[in-house]
């Protein structure tokens, strides 16, 4: 067999094979053989037919057959002499095929990048200590009491701290504020809008303007709104809303006693600040491990510089700039400030589809290297996991998985987890106490 290999671009290649005319025939041989012992031909009996009046018979199904016997395995041949890691499905093209003539085809197809794997044990990461004080413990149940504050309507003109339902409508420079910025929806006209009364909630300076008012009031509130407005048609401008008050609400705050803890399904209070302080700490653990991993990945890839296969970024763009876009649908924007910010979003998907692939590779690297694998109990109990999360029989999510070749990403996701965990309990670690946020 004779293989030349062409370099097309950066991990782009052209594979020529040439598969010499012995080995063609005996190909031919083999299958006609097959089927002279399987076919059945009229007058006479199975296996008994003489070879010219079979292949006669058969000879597309026989050239398909040594096709398909001959090109995938001369290719995988062909990969493993050139040592090649192939990153995606061949483009195969058939040039020469034939009794008695060398079969001849080309498989243009992409390879994993080039590249030295760089030292990848004690890499230097910063993670935050696990400590949790009385002091967080405490901000964490006043939250907690917050959650279940309960609303009162008062009889009374609103005052600081309030908390009042409004109707609203907005305009600037006489002109509606929901026709001047339509994607930003509830910002020029709103019903039944809880805002708390207190400086800096909503626009600025706008809640300070309902102080004194009483329920089934209607009041006229001018705002500045700033120069740096998330909004870019209002900012900087001065605007004008029309205010109903609907309603004056108290927020009345349960105290923390041991009925409180009981509410919240606690023993006792002292019961209930442990299971708070166990939370805080799961939660500091999680935010330590998620640190450290992202660490990991973004000190490999600044050790290397490759080119990465064209057609992997090309879909993993398109895949982040879908997820994007979603994520923006639901928060409520408009497909035409989605439109607005197109160039903005596939810069970002680009950037961030590389630096998937990157890592990808350079994980997959470090897998080998290392001899971590995925073992099949592990998928299994990744499966169950799904199940569970997604409230769906196990039987059905296997069909689903296996229909759309879930569990080779399944697999790649276990091992991803496994080599970042490696990396991260290899690595260099300086430990930190985090600022408390005020």
């Amino acid at each position: 067999m004779n293989v030349t290999v062409e370099n097309l671009a950066p991990c782009r290649k052209l594979l020529r094979v040439e598969v010499d005319v012995q080995a063609v025939d005996a190909a031919f041989a083999a299958v006609e053989q097959e089927y002279q012992k399987q076919a059945r031909l009229p007058g006479f009996r199975p296996g008994k037919a003489p070879r010219a009046m079979i292949v006669k018979a058969y000879t597309e199904d026989i050239e398909k057959e040594v096709k398909r016997r001959l090109i995938p395995d001369s290719y995988k041949k062909a990969v493993a002499e050139q040592k090649l890691r192939i990153a995606t499905y061949p483009d195969i093209e058939e040039i020469q095929f034939g009794r008695g003539q060398a079969l001849q085809f080309a498989a243009t197809l992409e390879t994993e990048p080039e590249f030295e794997l760089p030292e990848y044990k004690e890499l230097p990461i910063k993670l935050p200590a696990i400590t949790v004080s009385d002091e967080d413990v405490t901000k964490a149940l006043e939250a907690l009491r917050m959650q279940r504050a309960q609303y009162v309507d008062v009889p009374r003109a609103v005052q600081a701290g309030d908390f009042v339902v409004i109707n609203y409508t907005g305009s600037c420079d006489g002109k509606p504020i929901a026709d001047l910025a339509p994607a930003t929806r509830g910002l020029g006209e709103m019903k039944n809008f809880w805002v708390n009364i207190q400086a800096g909630q909503f626009i600025p300076g706008f809640t300070e303007q309902l102080v004194g008012a009483e329920a089934g009031a209607k009041r006229t509130v001018g705002v500045d709104f700033p120069a740096d407005f998330m909004t870019p048609a209002l900012a900087g401008q001065k605007g004008s809303y029309d205010v109903e008050i609907v309603q004056v609400k108290e927020r009345h705050l349960p105290e923390v006693n041991e009925e409180f803890a009981k509410t919240l399904e606690a023993a006792s209070l002292q019961a209930l600040r442990d299971g708070v302080k166990s939370d805080l700490e799961n939660e500091v653990k999680f935010q330590r491990e998620r640190s450290g991993k992202d660490q990991v990945v973004r000190e490999l890839l600044s050790r290397v510089k490759c080119e990465l296969p064209e057609s992997i970024v090309t879909s993993e763009t398109r895949s982040a700039v879908y997820n994007i876009v979603q994520e923006q649908t639901q928060r409520g924007a408009s497909r035409e400030a989605i439109e607005s910010q197109k160039d903005q979003i596939f810069s970002f998907a680009a950037a961030s589809a590389k630096d998937r692939v990157k890592a990808s590779f350079l994980l997959g690297r470090i897998a080998e290297k290392e001899n971590i694998k995925v073992e099949q109990q592990e998928i299994s109990q990744r499966v169950l996991m799904m199940a569970a999360q997604y409230q769906m029989p196990v039987q059905k999510l296997v069909k689903q998985l296996d229909e759309r070749n879930g569990f080779g990403e399944i697999h790649e996701q276990v091992l991803t987890a496994k080599v970042l965990n490696f990396l991260v309990a290899n690595a260099k670690v300086e430990e930190f106490t985090p600022e408390k946020k005020a």
